[in-house]
């Protein structure tokens, strides 16, 4: 599964200015809701839901919220870049500016996970994610940067 086809550059917020973990959410859930055609509500409840659980952060300022839809037809990522770092409750107690959002069709079962290991590969990428920090606040660039990142890191 190419990153290609999780993300387009309208799914990217190059600069999403919230001050909690909760707008962050919120904005994500309301962008992806414009993409999927999905109620935002439903998709917020879904992906707080998820972070009942435990937080999605993953360290170095790095958050990839996820969760399952019914009726959602493909597997669809919403990626933002925040204009200033919030708490995301993360294991290593670090803010959060890079939420990368991942939504999958109850049914997937492996491909979420394939999906999911995708993201993470580029996220852990310590070059590409200082250009996406670096990057002017431009989707293009950015989504330009993930996908070439991503390439650059499997050969």
């Amino acid at each position: 599964m190419d990153l290609e086809m999780l993300i387009e550059p309208a799914a990217i917020l190059p600069s999403l200015r919230a001050n909690s973990k909760k707008q962050v959410l919120q904005a994500l859930a309301e962008k992806a809701a414009a993409i999927t055609g999905r109620p935002d509500r439903e998709i917020f409840e879904t992906i707080l839901g998820r972070e009942k659980l435990g937080s999605t952060a993953v360290g170095n300022g790095i958050a990839i919220p996820h969760g399952k839809l019914p009726e959602l037809e493909r597997i669809v990522g919403v990626f933002a870049r925040l204009a200033k770092p919030v708490d995301f409750d993360a294991l290593d107690d670090q803010p959060v500016d890079i939420v990368f959002l991942l939504l999958a069709p109850e049914g997937s079962g492996a491909d979420h996970l394939k999906a999911l290991s995708k993201v993470a590969r580029l996220l852990r990428n310590g070059d590409t994610v200082d250009k996406i920090r670096q990057a002017s606040p431009d989707a293009g660039v950015i989504y330009a940067l993930m996908t070439n990142g991503l390439s650059q890191n499997a050969a």
